[in-house]
């Protein structure tokens, strides 16, 4: 039976004000095929330099603004919401073999990520007006979804959400899991979860379980922990008081988000008479898209 420890990976030991990798993770520690991640804190007129390699990479900034130049092409001025709760997102979607720098133009958050891949699609960036904005579930359980690479763009394994979860509420709820090759009703996914909270103090909970009960992990997440998804299903609640956002990296061998709810609690969707409205954050961070 997996641990917290195997679960929930905490960030580097940074002060407020310090630059350097917040969090990565690898194939290699997160124990499955094809994620890694990374989050780096950059200061002002410093860069970071990288190879894809053998990953498709997307850069989404979290916070301020960069240049980016690469030997697939060169973009400037991208990032304009100061952190992950003012706005939407730009992302740059880079392919494999592909070196980049990415020169911070103010003090900047972004995250690297990346899944294995054997095949070639054009670097391509999504602008804030690209980003699809859903509001998913109602009442108690609605949330604020950035669609950023969705299935159907152009790219082998890698798919990326923003998942905004109110104060109190829940998300990822009911509980869904996808980690079963049967499609059409379920694809298995690898999947990492990074969180943000909308003040360094808040937490929120979540709870990784399987059917069978042979995994069953409750985990307090705070500001820049990161949860490892390989199996099972994977509610959030947020704590009250804060807001709570994660950034979803998904990849896997069919290009779909398709996941199978817990029976169990499947019930609870056809209750819901979902209202834009109902989400505090709704038109707080980018509105409609």
């Amino acid at each position: 039976m997996p641990t917290k420890t195997d679960l929930l990976i905490h960030p580097n030991p940074l002060g407020p004000e310090e630059m350097g990798e917040i969090i990565s993770i690898n194939p290699e520690r997160a124990r499955w095929h094809y994620i890694t991640f990374g989050a780096h804190r950059i200061r002002g007129g410093d860069k970071i330099s990288a190879e894809t390699g053998e990953n498709e990479t997307a850069l989404v900034i979290l916070g301020g603004q960069c240049d980016v130049e690469s030997t697939a092409g060169t973009w400037k001025g991208l990032g304009k919401r100061k952190d992950v709760f003012d706005g939407l997102p730009y992302a740059l979607y880079l392919p494999r073999q592909t070196a980049y720098a990415v020169k911070a133009t103010t003090a900047l958050e972004v995250a690297l990520c990346s899944a294995r891949t054997d095949r070639e699609f054009p670097a391509r960036l999504v602008e804030p007006h690209e980003v699809t904005v859903e509001i998913r579930g109602g009442r108690n359980v609605t949330r604020q979804i950035y669609h950023v690479l969705k299935p159907e763009f152009p790219a082998h394994r890698l798919l990326i959400v923003e998942v905004y979860t109110p104060s109190g509420n829940w998300s990822s709820y009911p509980p869904h899991k996808h980690d079963q090759a049967n499609m059409p009703h379920e694809n298995k996914l690898e999947e990492i979860y990074y969180f943000k909270m909308s003040q360094p103090e808040g937490f929120a909970i979540q709870r990784l379980y399987t059917g069978d009960d042979r995994v069953d992990q409750a985990l307090t997440v705070r500001d820049n922990d990161l949860v490892l998804v390989r199996e099972g299903y994977h509610p959030v609640v947020a704590g009250p008081g804060y807001h709570c956002y994660y950034l979803n990296v998904l990849a896997g061998d069919v290009r779909s988000m398709q996941a199978a709810d817990d029976p169990t609690y499947a019930w609870v969707r056809e209750t819901w008479a979902p209202r834009e409205t109902d989400s505090p954050l709704y038109g707080l961070i980018g509105g409609k898209g």
